[in-house]
C-alpha cells in the first residue's frame, strides 16, 4: 500500500520516516536525509513502503552535507536560474540551477551542498532494486553506478519529474499506476543516460495478445477492490512490468495510467449528465479522497468544474 502524505501532516511524515530509517539499516532513508537537511517537510509526497516515492520540495538556501541515503535520488529543478557549488570530497562541482537540468545523488553518495537562494524541486527517490529489475526486463545488462550529476542538461529526465508535481490526483490506484510507470521509465531513462556504461534497452515486442488485453482492461474497469498495480496487471499478462506497459500502450494507445483516468473520467460524465447524484458522492463511488481531489482532477482533463460541465450538457 502507498502513502500520500501532504505538507499539512509533519508528525506523520516524520513518524513514517523514522521507521523507515529503523529498517533500513545505518543509512537513512532518502525522505528521512531530505527532512533533515532541508528542515521543512514536502508540499506533498507520494511514498511505497519500500521508501520509492516522489516529493515536491520548496525550500530556503541550502548549506549543509547530504549523509549517504539507500536510495537514488534524481531531482529536476523548477525555480529561478541560480549558481550553486557542490562538494564531493576533494572535487569541487559548480552547476548552474534552472530548469531541464537534472541532479543526481546515487545511493550511498555524500556531498556538501551549497545553494544561496530559495529552491523549487521535485525528488524521486529509487531504490538500486528498481533499477536492477528493469536492467533485467528491459535485457539490458547488470546496470553499472550512476554517475553524480549536478545541474546536468537533460530536459527529458526534466520534464517527466515536474510532470509527478501536479500530477497525484488524490486517487489511489491512479496514483499509484502513475508512480509506478513513472518509475519504471525514469529508470529506464537512467540506464541508458546516467550510468558509466550507457545500457542498450531492447526494442519493443509489440503489442498485447487479444485475451490478456481483455485480461488487463477487465481487471483497470473493475468496481471492486481488485488490484490493479502494475505488478499485478504484468503478473497476469505473463510479462514484466516493462514489457506490460509497452505492449498495453502498442496495443491501446495509451499507458495502463492514461487509459484508467480516461476511464474514470468516462464514469464521471455519465453520473454527471444521467443521475441526479451529488458531486461528493460522484467522487466517494469513484475512488477519489476528497470532492475536492476528484473536481481538481476534472476540471485538469475538461477545463471545467463537475458541476458546471453537468450543467452544459443536461
Amino acid at each position: 500500500m502507498s502513502k500520500v502524505v501532504l505538507r499539512d501532516s509533519p508528525n506523520e511524515i516524520l513518524a513514517a520516516s523514522q521507521m523507515r530509517r529503523d529498517s533500513a539499516g545505518d543509512r537513512p532513508a532518502a525522505d528521512v536525509e531530505m527532512a533533515r537537511v532541508l528542515g521543512t517537510v514536502p508540499f506533498r509526497m507520494a511514498l511505497d513502503p519500500s521508501g520509492a516515492g516522489i516529493a515536491h520540495w520548496k525550500h530556503e538556501p541550502l548549506h549543509d552535507v547530504v549523509a549517504p541515503m539507500s536510495h537514488h535520488v534524481i531531482m529536476a529543478y523548477n525555480g529561478a536560474v541560480q549558481r550553486m557549488e557542490r562538494r564531493s570530497g576533494p572535487s569541487v562541482a559548480i552547476g548552474t540551477f534552472r530548469p531541464g537540468v537534472v541532479i543526481i545523488i546515487p545511493e550511498g553518495s555524500s556531498s556538501r551542498w551549497d545553494i544561496p537562494k530559495p529552491v523549487d524541486v521535485v525528488q524521486l527517490y529509487l531504490p538500486q532494486t528498481t533499477l536492477k529489475r528493469v536492467a533485467d526486463e528491459a535485457e539490458a545488462g547488470a546496470p553499472s553506478e550512476l554517475l553524480e550529476r549536478t545541474a546536468h542538461p537533460d530536459p527529458v529526465t526534466s520534464r517527466l519529474l515536474l510532470s509527478a508535481a501536479d500530477v497525484l490526483e488524490g486517487h489511489d490506484a491512479l496514483d499509484t499506476l502513475f508512480r509506478q510507470q513513472l518509475m519504471d521509465l525514469l529508470a529506464t531513462r537512467l540506464l541508458a543516460a546516467h550510468t558509466g556504461s550507457p545500457s542498450m534497452i531492447a526494442p519493443a515486442r509489440g503489442g498485447l495478445a487479444p485475451k490478456a488485453l481483455l485480461r488487463a482492461i477487465e481487471r483497470l474497469r473493475s468496481d471492486s477492490d481488485a488490484d490493479v498495480s502494475l505488478a499485478a496487471l504484468a503478473a497476469e499478462a505473463g510479462l514484466s512490468r516493462f514489457h506490460f506497459c509497452r505492449a498495453f500502450k502498442d496495443s491501446t494507445g495509451l499507458s495502463p495510467h492514461a487509459w484508467l483516468r480516461q476511464h474514470r473520467l468516462e464514469q464521471a460524465m455519465n453520473m454527471l449528465r444521467d443521475t441526479d447524484a451529488s458531486v461528493v458522492s460522484i467522487a466517494v463511488a469513484l475512488g477519489y479522497s476528497s470532492q475536492t481531489a476528484f473536481a481538481a482532477a476534472f476540471r485538469k482533463l475538461t477545463g471545467e468544474s463537475p458541476s458546471d460541465w453537468r450543467r452544459r450538457a443536461r
